[in-house]
């Protein structure tokens, strides 16, 4: 792929603190890509709330900001450093969800930054659970049985339902690692843990599905140039 000429200065939103669900790994891709970029003549603006990370060295990117990661924060350094493009993907969920309220906030239109790595619709269909699941039934993959839950109405109405193949799993859209989810084994579970992962999610949204208990899950991470 040739380089692109149109890029001056990218911005690279880091991953927060270290917790559970999400490493170091996110650390030390997010260095390396600095250090790539920054090979490559491009210069390189580093948000990132956690200074106790090689990501914050100095020497690691231009500018480094050690500031809260949010929107409000985002676009003060946007509107100062005026970035070419923004690098999400190196900030794990919490780069994910930042980078998609930047685009619907119309902060990266207003400032001309353009979204590099994966675009934004396919951050929705990977993130949005009902986005996901059609693009799943659309390329003939089989899915579990499952319901999209947006109100407590809705998932009282399901936990009452006589058709529900209990147990069932909840897993609330845009979470970190799956936050606010679990596993149901009787309505009042349902219902506890939906609320919970409807209070989590940020698009206030929960997928409830039949719980493949036994079953064995291979995954593949496929990486590509």
């Amino acid at each position: 792929m040739p380089k692109r000429t149109d890029i001056h200065k990218v911005m690279v939103i880091g991953s927060g603190p270290i917790i559970i669900g999400q490493a170091a790994e996110f650390d030390y891709a997010g260095t390396q890509a600095c250090q790539s970029l920054r090979e490559e003549g491009i210069s390189v603006v580093l948000v990132n709330s956690n200074p106790a990370t090689i990501m914050t060295d100095p020497e690691t990117a231009d500018r480094v900001y050690i500031e809260p990661l949010n929107v409000e924060f985002l676009e003060r350094v946007i509107a100062r450093e005026r970035p070419d493009g923004l690098l999400p993907t190196l900030g794990g969920q919490t780069g994910l969800n930042l980078a998609t309220e930047l685009a619907e906030a119309g902060i990266l239109e207003k400032y001309g930054v353009q979204l590099l790595g994966t675009p934004l619709s396919t951050i929705g269909q990977a993130e949005d659970r009902e986005l996901f699941r059609a693009l799943m039934r659309e390329i003939g993959e089989p899915v579990p049985e499952s319901w999209i839950i947006e109100d407590e109405g809705a998932l009282a109405e399901l936990s009452r339902s006589p058709e529900v193949p209990w147990p069932l799993i909840v897993r609330p859209a845009y979470t970190l690692g799956g936050t606010g989810g679990g596993i149901a084994r009787t309505p009042d579970q349902l219902r506890e843990i939906g609320a919970r992962g409807l209070k989590l999610s940020p698009r206030h949204q929960v997928m409830v599905e039949r719980y493949l208990t036994g079953w064995k899950e291979i995954e593949y991470e496929v990486v590509r140039d």
